[in-house]
């Protein structure tokens, strides 16, 4: 195995040599051996080592198990206690999922603070077995059948190679001391079922079943690889990105005859799980909106168009002089007839003695009008957004300035005719929106 895992560094790890690395270590069998083995090849690395306190004097134990282990080989070891079960109740989170999350937390904020370049957990090829039928008794994607990542981000997992009995193997042969978890016998948790019930039938149908499995999930990473490519030819040809949104075009989406599989495959990411509802949001009518925790997808015409949910911000802003500087990207400054430009989406000149103060920056409400500059007579807010063809986003995301409860400007887009300069100003004011995010 050392000579196996060796080969396994240089062929597929040869970005660690002189890394500064992370061994997440539990004291069990698995992070033990990996640990053993990063000594062997003379790595640089420290440990970390997790103490949820859900299992009393046992998880207590296992942490000293570790902490003696470090002070013995001279190696560097940072230890935390979670109150993991509080944790869970908090965020309703099952019990695994609140330890794994904060675990993860604790390896980035050491990552962020330690300087250290990678952190390696001591996942092997059983662990891939069993997380693959999980996804498989759960129902997943592709994604879900092409096993545990050997790098993902700055996490890494040089033992899914190895079996569970090669480890075993391994530690004793090399006189490896490690603590048993007592969980780990326990048919509780999903896993353990799996791995204690389901796993054995498997092995016993086929010998060769860790191999054959191994091969398998190979294949699938091909496959998945040629998905991946095909998607992204896809993305290219119906998706725009724009002002941090995403608009797929229905028209082109829907000449892919699996379009359903891309919309997931570029959607799944942002959190959605009502897939039947998102997937019919192709042939709504417009203005119907599918959210997920974080994000919204909305049928707008010929699109479809995601965007993150901002959070709510002040409604209003009140100014009460040209001098004060307001908490809203506005700029106003008097200036002379000889500055004046033309005005553009995002500037505007008005007469001061038209404009009477304190002023307010608003959302638009239904019943506003005003007086479009260049055009003759008064015109609704809603239908001006219908002719300038506005998404409900951009009617969302659309401010107004108002004097005396009448409509100065539309801010980024079309300004108020009552408020111009004509032959009889004396003073103007330069209005700048300088957030064009809408425009």
């Amino acid at each position: 195995m050392e000579k196996k895992f060796q080969n396994h560094i240089i062929s597929n790890f040869s970005f660690l040599k002189d890394k500064k690395l992370l061994l997440a270590t539990s004291g069990g069998i698995d992070s033990m051996v990996m640990t053993y083995l990063f000594h062997k090849l003379n790595l640089n690395f420290a440990l970390a080592h997790c103490n949820f306190q859900l299992r009393g004097t046992e998880s207590n134990d296992d942490e000293t198990f570790v902490k003696q282990f470090a002070k013995e080989n001279k190696i560097e070891c940072f230890t935390i206690q979670f109150n993991t079960e509080n944790y869970s109740k908090e965020y309703k989170l099952s019990t695994q999922i609140a330890a794994r999350k904060l675990r993860y937390d604790w390896f980035h904020e050491l990552i962020e603070k330690e300087k250290f370049d990678y952190v390696a957990t001591a996942h092997h090829l059983d662990d891939q077995v069993e997380t693959f039928l999980i996804n498989f008794s759960r129902g997943t994607g592709l994604d879900g059948f092409t096993g545990i990542p050997s790098v993902n981000g700055n996490i890494i997992r040089p033992l899914l190679i190895f079996s569970r009995e090669e480890i075993e193997e391994y530690a004793k042969e090399n006189q490896i001391q490690w603590r048993e978890d007592s969980s780990n016998a326990s048919d509780k948790y999903v896993r353990n079922k799996i791995r204690h019930q389901v796993v054995p039938v498997f092995k016993e149908l086929n010998p060769s079943f860790l191999s054959s499995f191994q091969n398998t999930l190979e294949n699938l990473k091909q496959e998945q690889s040629l998905i991946n490519d095909a998607v992204q030819n896809a993305y290219q040809n119906v998706v725009i990105e724009e002002n941090n949104q995403l608009k797929i075009t229905i028209s082109t989406l829907l000449s892919y005859t699996n379009y359903k599989a891309y919309l997931y495959q570029w959607l799944h990411k942002y959190g959605f799980s009502a897939w039947d509802d998102l997937f019919d949001l192709v042939h709504s009518q417009s203005g119907k909106q599918i959210f997920s925790d974080e994000y919204v997808l909305l049928k707008d015409r010929a699109f479809l168009i995601l965007s993150k949910i901002e959070k709510k911000e002040n409604e209003e802003y009140i100014i009460n002089s040209i001098t004060e500087k307001p908490n809203f990207p506005l700029n106003f400054e008097l200036c002379n007839l000889s500055d004046i430009s033309n005005s553009l989406k995002n500037i505007i000149f008005v007469d001061e003695s038209k404009i009477q103060f304190p002023i307010k920056i608003r959302k638009w409400k239904e019943g506003d009008y005003f007086y479009p500059s260049g055009m003759q007579g008064k015109k609704k807010v809603s239908k001006f957004f219908k002719d300038e063809k506005f998404t409900l986003f951009q009617k969302q995301d659309t401010w107004i300035l108002e004097s005396k409860n009448e409509i100065v400007w539309i801010i980024g887009y079309r300004a108020d005719d009552r408020f111009k300069i004509d032959n009889t100003t004396q003073h103007t004011i330069k209005i700048t929106f300088t957030n064009e995010k809408n425009i």
